[in-house]
């Protein structure tokens, strides 16, 4: 039995930001139970869903020096679907109504949770084979590991995993504020270790002391070790490369099921998708005050309001898209301000084309993966990506850039072989961009035959965890036996 512990700063169903929370939230209970014993620990936030907290059992508590601190750790557990879940307790740095803060405060709080989880081991009578950690804020538990912990035979023989969800937040801070933070050695603190451009990288700490390296997609993997998707350490990418591995994430496929969705307001299948999907299209059109026209050409957008997402591309050509198409656009999601002014805008200027809510609720989101006829994903590079693999559950068509796991998972429709499950354009530019929405509907209006194969290739492709759980094992397996 191979003993293998998740450190993740958020994980659903008890807190989530972002993707992050729906991979280690999900990932663990696709594993083989008769060979893998797999736990996650996630800090125990004031935030987090309280509904839980009834399920929430005090374990123990301890202290742990952080430098010349001395912090008080509690350690709650509960489970949840079959997995094990620990809780690192402390009112201090986990109070607040978000996860995250200012970076200044998150730097602190995340070097807390590091050490912290690595000293509970000992309390909670668990010795991982493998440590799986996940982003920036988990990057320190492989530098612990190795130097503060390295005499200690009690982690003799730890393996870790560091998993990188975004490139793009690396979790830097100034480095004398993290020598007096963390404690950790001064030595390191250089050019190979955890300096980057003058500053203390905690995401680079764990790409160096880490025994593998993971991204959350093929083609990010390789993307990231150049210069133009490194962001900034292209270098440190391809100096490990022979310990960095590109493994897609999946989703849910019991959350995300067409025939059994709660959220939705007609349930379907495969068989009966197309008309399913019409009467969800109808009852979204009713609900958000849309004319409710089957004609209408449904788009959603489901995501995170930055510049990251393409919304820039978004911008330059809604005006002629919503005058020259008969289009209709259902926006969900929140953000930077001057994206959502910008939907908010074009909600005004077009009331019966437009409609943006701004926040999240599944759902609504859930309802949009089922009623509309594309998902638009424009994005200027994504890890991995999990909204066009659920709307392609749904059999809704993804439009995206070719970038990342955008590119791994949708094959762009093939109208002379007949092949495709989705639409894609390779510049971030936004008159190509323009240019396939244009196709798209195009084929929608004039191909309805070929429509609705795209969209039962589209449901019959498999991003199921169970995929992704066995890749994790076979890399589980070959570390370990290292």
């Amino acid at each position: 039995m191979k003993k293998i512990l998740f450190v993740s700063s958020e994980a659903v169903p008890y807190v989530k930001t972002g993707g992050l929370a729906d991979v280690v939230g999900s990932l663990p209970k696709y594993f083989d139970k008769k060979e893998y014993d797999v736990r996650v620990v996630i800090p125990k936030y004031a935030c987090m869903d309280r509904s839980f907290l009834p399920n929430l059992k005090f374990l123990c508590h301890f202290y742990v020096n952080l430098n010349w601190r001395r912090q008080y750790v509690g350690i709650f557990e509960s489970e949840y679907h079959g997995v094990h879940f620990y809780f690192v307790d402390n009112e201090f740095y986990f109070a607040g109504e978000s996860p995250y803060n200012n970076i200044y405060e998150d730097v602190e709080k995340f070097a807390y949770f590091s050490k912290a989880v690595l000293a509970s081991l000992p309390y909670i009578d668990f010795v991982p084979d493998i440590i799986h950690c996940n982003d920036w804020q988990t990057g320190l538990i492989p530098v612990f590991l190795h130097t503060v912990f390295g005499d200690d035979n009690f982690y003799a023989g730890i393996k870790t995993v560091f998993t990188i969800h975004n490139l793009q937040f690396q979790g830097r801070w100034r480095i004398q504020e993290i020598m007096d933070i963390t404690g950790l050695p001064a030595h390191i603190f250089n050019a190979y270790e955890l300096e980057s451009y003058g500053e203390a990288n905690y995401l680079k700490g764990g790409v160096v002391y880490a025994d593998y390296i993971t991204t959350v997609s093929p083609t990010y993997a390789n993307e990231i070790t150049t210069v133009e998707g490194g962001e900034g350490l292209s270098g440190l990418m391809t100096a490990r490369k022979d310990r960095l591995y590109g493994i897609l994430n999946g989703i849910d496929y019991e959350e995300y099921n067409p025939q059994t969705d709660p959220y939705i307001s007609v349930n379907y299948s495969k068989k009966d998708a197309v008309s399913g999907k019409k009467e969800n299209k109808a009852a979204l059109q009713k609900e958000l005050g849309l004319p409710v026209r089957e004609d209408a050409f449904l788009i959603g957008i489901v995501s995170r309001m930055t510049s990251q997402k393409g919304f820039d591309l978004i911008g330059c050509v809604l005006d002629e898209l919503l005058t020259e198409m008969d289009i209709q656009l259902v926006v969900l999601g929140s953000g930077e301000s001057q994206y959502e002014n910008m939907f908010h805008h074009y909600q005004s200027k077009y009331p019966d084309k437009v409609s943006v809510h701004i926040g999240f609720t599944e759902e609504r989101s859930h309802h949009i993966y089922a009623a509309s006829d594309v998902l638009l994903m424009p994005s200027m590079f994504e890890p991995c990506g999990l909204a066009q693999m659920i709307a392609m559950r749904y059999g809704t068509l993804p439009i995206v850039r070719e970038t990342g796991g955008l590119r791994d998972t949708v094959e762009p429709y093939n109208e002379y072989e007949n092949t495709g499950c989705g639409f894609s354009f390779a510049n971030f530019n936004a008159q190509e961009m323009a240019d396939i929405v244009r196709y798209a509907y195009r084929v929608e209006h004039e191909q309805k035959a070929a429509w609705k194969e795209l969209i039962y290739r589209a449901m019959d492709r498999n991003f199921s965890w169970n995929v992704s759980a066995h890749a994790y094992e076979k890399l589980y397996d070959k570390l370990v036996e290292m």
